[in-house]
């Protein structure tokens, strides 16, 4: 009566076994040795990482589930072959061996009813046909992987070389410590001041083959700044978040107390961008008219790019450093700009604070924004378009290789929307620059450096 009963409820819980076989099996690590082994995995979370796993058969080290119970791969073993060679033991004792590590392989009767008291099933054994067709399965999956990843693009020796190069350049002109704002005109955020003078020369013609960084519009301008120090930017000085009433129609240019501190930031941050440029691979290779048409049009545009670096989303202001050098947008209404060029500003900064650029792919979109071949003036085209299109194509497949969804996702197309918000602004710039430099006593507070690449504008 007791031998039916088992037998009906083997057969119960055995149909239901072979139904789920394979998708137990489905579970299993992707090796050949566990395919073969059958083994299940353990379940993520059931054990410490850290307490050791006991076999639940002899106590040995335990290597995973194995046939439903956590075993060692000695017991694993046996068990696949007892049943699969449908052995029948007999205990040589009382039938009630207490089974260790050491003593194993003396009782296999009473082993095996170890195996099977712990859970182990045979149902969750594999036939040799099925074991054949794991392994087959799992060597296609590698197959597939290792084809996968051989079609991934991935950045040519080359390609790196150039954004090494960038980064290189980047860092060798931009300090993120702002160290030397402290040797501009100080700021104003009060009453207008009416320091500073202008020095008259032609900047713009100096020689463009020099390695220094500064030479290009090079003058004694800035002969207080040591040739060492790193750079800063403009748009991240002169702006912020505070509402300001004014417009461009209607700007106080009787009360542009922060006029003399932001011409000297951005003068000494047309430098840094000349720097940067100089050193981009291919920029030297252009004739002097270009190299200056180039950054002449492109100078505010890299400037603002720049200035991203500091611009900090809590507040929408530009920390460089100390209280003294953070600036908000009331800061740069008091240097003669109207919200007409600072709300649209201040956006774009959000929308590129947004983005989470990598630093490598912040460098490759300054450079493609020098290097544009439609800027008034340039020409030879053909050749800044074939440059640009080179770092465009570096820009892709960094990406690509790179930066991991969701960031990636359309990532190029939203940088490349970015350089023409850039256009936009750099326009609205030019017209309240114009506007500002109509003023005698207020162009006199400007460096001649600002007066050469914002006097004679192309763009």
């Amino acid at each position: 009566m007791l031998t039916r009963l088992a037998f009906g409820i083997f057969l119960t819980y055995g149909s239901w076994s072979l139904q789920n076989k394979y998708l137990a099996f489905s579970a299993l690590p992707d090796t050949e040795t566990m395919a073969a082994g059958t083994s299940l995995p353990d379940p993520a979370g059931e054990f410490d990482r850290n307490v050791p796993r006991i076999c639940g058969v002899c106590g040995d080290r335990a290597t995973g589930f194995h046939f439903n119970a956590m075993t060692c791969e000695g017991c694993k073993g046996f068990f696949r072959r007892s049943m699969k060679r449908k052995a029948m033991f007999t205990c040589p004792f009382n039938g009630d061996c207490k089974i260790t590590k050491d003593n194993r392989r003396h009782c296999q009767a009473c082993r095996l009813k170890r195996c099977v008291d712990i859970g182990m099933m045979k149902e969750f054994i594999l036939t040799d046909e099925e074991v054949q067709r794991k392994r087959e399965m799992i060597l296609k999956r590698k197959e597939e992987e290792a084809l996968k990843e051989s079609l991934k693009p991935k950045l040519s020796e080359e390609q790196q070389k150039v954004i090494d190069v960038l980064l290189e350049a980047h860092r060798k002109t931009y300090d993120p410590t702002y160290a030397d704002f402290t040797k501009f005109r100080p700021p104003v955020r009060s009453n207008p001041s009416n320091r500073g003078a202008a020095r008259s020369s032609s900047l713009l013609t100096q020689d463009l083959s020099s390695e220094d960084s500064t030479d290009l519009f090079g003058s004694d301008a800035f002969s207080t700044f040591p040739e060492s120090v790193e750079p800063q930017m403009f748009s991240n000085l002169v702006l912020s978040e505070e509402n300001d009433e004014t417009s461009s129609m209607n700007i106080d240019f009787s009360h542009l107390s922060m006029l003399p501190h932001l011409a000297d930031l951005v003068s000494y941050s047309i430098q840094k961008v000349i720097g940067f440029a100089k050193m981009i691979p291919g920029f030297r290779d252009l004739a002097a008219e270009d190299q200056i048409v180039l950054l002449k049009s492109s100078a505010i545009e890299v400037i603002m790019l720049r200035s991203n670096q500091s611009f900090t989303l809590e507040d929408m202001t530009w920390t460089c450093g100390s209280n003294d050098f953070k600036y908000r947008i009331s800061d740069v209404t008091q240097a003669g700009h109207s919200m007409d060029l600072l709300e649209p500003l201040v956006k774009f900064q959000v929308g590129l604070k947004k983005l989470n650029l990598h630093e490598e792919e912040h460098v490759l979109l300054m450079a493609i924004c020098i290097l544009s071949p439609d800027r008034p003036g340039v020409q030879d085209t053909s050749l800044v378009e074939s440059l640009q299109d080179r770092l465009s194509e570096i820009l892709q497949t960094y990406i690509r290789c790179r930066h991991p969804p969701p960031g990636s996702r359309l990532l190029y197309a939203k940088m490349i929307q970015k350089l023409a918000d850039l256009r936009s602004l750099n326009e609205e710039h030019s017209k309240q620059y114009r506007c500002l430099s109509f003023q005698p006593e207020h162009s006199m507070q400007l460096t001649p450096l600002v007066l050469e690449v914002f006097g004679n504008e192309i763009s």
